[in-house]
């Protein structure tokens, strides 16, 4: 006998929809949450064979369902991302009455490994951001910087204001509010916040906009002067935004001619703003405001990456650590 799929595919899908409609959740993460919630709904579906409503799902059918992508090798993060999802939509299953206790709540999250990011020193990035003043305005063969007044704005910003790379390609002309030396930046689930443009990021975009609005006159773009994403193509062609795709290459590229590790992409530089300005003294919270942190406790990885490096300083200068 088939199991009756229809409850348990209807509430996958009243779930998503919640999720797209009033927690007004980005794009990747409505993808991610209905790839995870669909998958699982899916497994019940082949698992309880002799129940088909959402009642009968316990806490040993979500764990088994663990051990199933651990089965596919599928890593612990991925399995703590498909368990998120899960939770949630048990969450709202309980919250909607749909079920009198939620199984979830027994499981619990795989032992992620930590994993700090690297971050470059100080004089690694000044270094970087130094030697990209030098550009006379014009690539040349040797130079991974096709057009260098644009690239280097897209540093300048990512390391200055210590925005996401998705943060940096919605950025738009008006976003820049120039009297209060802010940048009102569209964030994760569509949340906005102001962010401080320091005066090297301001010269960059100032030695930036005459170029970009030349080249979108010339493209007959003259609408989108004012008004357009601030970040163009090369070519102003098709979507003339910018992709993250095309921002990672551009700074993977630009940092290994510079001699930097080659494991820099744009998130390397929000990292590196965090843990300079934590080691120059700013407050935690200042930070988690800046970067746009929901917790503090996400913030609070600077901490560990400093503690590190406190570490070696003193196993490098303490009379007795050595």
């Amino acid at each position: 006998m088939k199991p009756d799929v229809t409850e348990i595919g209807a509430l996958a899908e009243q779930f998503l929809v919640m999720i797209q409609n009033e927690r007004n959740a980005s794009a990747h993460t409505v993808r991610a949450y209905r790839r995870e919630v669909l998958n699982f709904a899916a497994y019940l579906r082949e698992t309880l064979v002799a129940e088909t409503k959402i009642t009968a799902v316990e806490h040993l059918h979500i764990r088994a369902y663990l051990g199933l992508l651990y089965e596919r090798n599928l890593t612990k993060a991925s399995a703590a991302r498909a368990l998120a999802a899960i939770r949630s939509w048990f969450r709202w299953l309980a919250k909607e009455h749909k079920i009198a206790q939620n199984p979830a709540v027994l499981v619990s999250t795989p032992k992620l490994p930590q994993h700090l990011p690297r971050v470059p020193s100080m004089e690694e990035v000044n270094g970087l951001l130094n030697s990209m003043e030098d550009l006379d305005g014009a690539a040349t063969k040797n130079d991974a910087a096709a057009w260098p007044e644009r690239d280097r704005m897209i540093f300048e910003l990512l390391y200055g204001c210590g925005i996401r790379n998705s943060e940096l390609v919605s950025i738009d002309l008006p976003d820049i509010q120039w009297k209060n030396d802010a940048i009102l930046v569209k964030g994760k689930g569509r949340k906005q916040r102001y962010v401080p443009l320091g005066d090297e990021a301001a010269l960059a975009m100032r030695a930036y906009l005459p170029l970009r609005e030349a080249r979108l006159r010339a493209a007959g773009k003259c609408a989108l002067v004012a008004d357009g994403p601030l970040i163009t193509n090369l070519r102003i062609r098709g979507s003339i935004r910018l992709t993250t795709r095309s921002v990672g290459r551009i700074v993977k590229q630009i940092a290994l001619s510079r001699g930097l590790a080659s494991d820099v992409h744009p998130h390397t530089l929000r990292h590196a703003f965090g843990t300079h300005m934590l080691e120059e003294g700013a407050d935690l919270r200042a930070i988690q405001e800046m970067l746009g942190h929901e917790r503090l406790s996400t913030t609070q990885r600077y901490t560990q990456l400093t503690a590190k490096q406190v570490q070696r300083v003193y196993d490098e200068t303490h009379p007795r650590a050595r």
